[in-house]
């Protein structure tokens, strides 16, 4: 089934204003008529004008942006919805310059919303099956030794379920103190693990995985299903958009873009649009009822 279409018509018309964005919120982490913690009943709570909460009719009062990212911000829920809606609907996402512009806000304002939308991006998820492992080398191109070992770049090590979802995070070496967390956090124990010759993947068999290995040096790239071209695939759209949207990106902020991508990139096949499950994601920080006073 293909993806739902949600375009900029269909935003306006459901998020004119910022009571329409609250009512979502409230909405997806409450539900229509949630059970009243003081009154002990289900009670339809309304919108209060000046504040970003709702009350019931004994007056308990819910802030649907408590404990989520929005919580506290100055800044209007409807330009917050705007650039999660923006950041959802491109390939390569979207720089905070051109939020800047495009909300009339200050590049600091549009720098911390990015980053902090980018923190509801992060979905952990545990790979099975038949999984890929590779890592990658991210910086500005330098003089000298490239691929593994290039002196000043960051390292990223991620894997990718076949025809599934990806998990990718930022290490500061591949010694196995660093490979083996990684891998026994994010791949479910028996899985099949193709990667290619790095001796620090020699232990994997002894985790309790399954292990299988090409050999890039020998030239060789696809051995029957052996092969890592799908994270190749997906280093090549992480690498992609760092430099045709962020030009750069420092190593001390890329787990939050490789969180992006990799969120990105797990949506690909769904049925549901981006932005719905990025609200759905921003709705989950917080489970219970805020009391506000």
């Amino acid at each position: 089934m293909k993806q739902v279409k949600f375009t900029i018509k269909d935003f306006a018309k459901r998020f004119p204003d910022d009571k329409a964005c609250l009512a979502e919120l409230f909405e997806l982490r409450f539900g229509h008529k949630p059970k009243c913690p003081k009154c002990n009943r289900r009670a339809m709570f309304k919108q209060r004008s000046e504040r970003r909460q709702f009350i019931c009719p004994c007056g308990f009062e819910i802030a649907p942006t408590a404990g989520t990212v929005l919580h506290k911000s100055p800044t209007p829920l409807r330009d917050w919805f705007f650039v999660m809606y923006m950041m959802t609907t491109t390939r390569n996402g979207i720089s905070a310059k051109e939020v800047q512009r495009q909300l009339g806000v200050t590049y600091k304002c549009a720098w911390r919303m990015c980053h902090q939308i980018r923190k509801a991006m992060d979905s952990k998820t545990l790979l099975n099956g038949v999984v890929e492992m590779d890592d990658a080398y991210i910086g500005g191109r330098r003089h000298g030794k490239r691929g593994r070992g290039a002196a000043g770049k960051t390292i990223v090590i991620g894997a990718v379920q076949r025809y599934g979802s990806a998990v990718a995070k930022v290490v500061p070496n591949l010694k196995r103190a660093n490979v083996k967390p990684f891998i026994n956090l994010n791949i479910k124990n028996g899985a099949m693990i193709y990667t290619d010759e790095m001796r620090g993947y020699r232990f994997i068999p002894k985790d309790g995985y399954q292990h299988d290995s090409i050999t890039h040096a020998a030239k060789e790239y696809v051995r029957g299903k052996v092969h890592t071209n799908s994270i190749e695939g997906f280093w090549s759209h992480l690498k992609r958009g760092i430099k045709g949207t962020h030009i750069w990106v420092s190593a001390k902020h890329l787990q939050k873009y490789t969180d992006e991508f990799s969120f990105r990139y797990n949506q690909r096949a769904s049925t549901i649009p981006m932005f719905e499950r990025l609200l759905l994601h921003l709705s989950k920080p917080c489970a219970k009822v805020v009391q506000t006073r």
